[in-house]
């Protein structure tokens, strides 16, 4: 498993963000369609019906993400030594973005928790933006797309790369096809 931009590669798989469990909600992106996954947006979106496939709500990293994350870290740190056998605080919850999926049957909006607890740069946010558009410009691009991330995926050892890697994996995939 490895996360790329916003997708989250886990042996062939292809999700936008986190890979989804039991009821939390998820995005996979298949030869089919877009798929939207958990409770209350189990759906499919054919490839041949999606015109547009956009961003919104996406966290971005930053300074305050990345100390607020430290913190909680370290405030949770605590929290375990002085009460062990405390509960998990109800609602927690990744942060989530939202797809919008436009079809000839109109817009959709599915969301997925976020695989990047601190956000994501915004290289690899707009990377990955442009990857999404670069699906819906026809079935051989989809495809061509989707096989070269699904085998890297397969291939991919040791977790996710760093940062350059990732940005450079982002760019070989949105020319896939061309």
């Amino acid at each position: 498993m490895a996360m790329v931009g916003l997708f989250w590669i886990a042996e062939g798989d292809v999700y936008l963000g986190a890979k989804p469990t039991g009821l939390a909600p998820g995005v996979r992106l298949t030869p089919e369609g877009v798929m939207g996954l958990g409770d209350g947006q189990s759906t499919l979106h054919l490839w041949e019906d999606v015109r547009a496939l956009t961003l919104a709500d996406v966290p971005m990293k930053s300074f305050m993400r990345q100390a607020g994350k430290a913190g909680g870290v370290a405030l949770e740190t605590v929290m375990n030594l002085v009460l062990p056998e405390r509960p998990l605080r109800a609602g927690e919850a990744p942060p989530a973005m939202t797809l919008h999926v436009s079809t000839d049957g109109g817009d959709h909006r599915l969301t997925a928790y976020t695989a990047a607890a601190a956000g994501y740069s915004s290289t690899e946010a707009e990377l990955s933006g442009a990857l999404l558009s670069r699906l819906t410009e026809g079935a051989a691009t989809m495809s061509t797309t989707l096989a070269a991330m699904s085998d890297w995926g397969r291939r991919a050892e040791g977790g996710s790369p760093r940062g350059a890697e990732r940005e450079r994996l982002l760019r070989q995939w949105a020319d896939q096809g061309s």
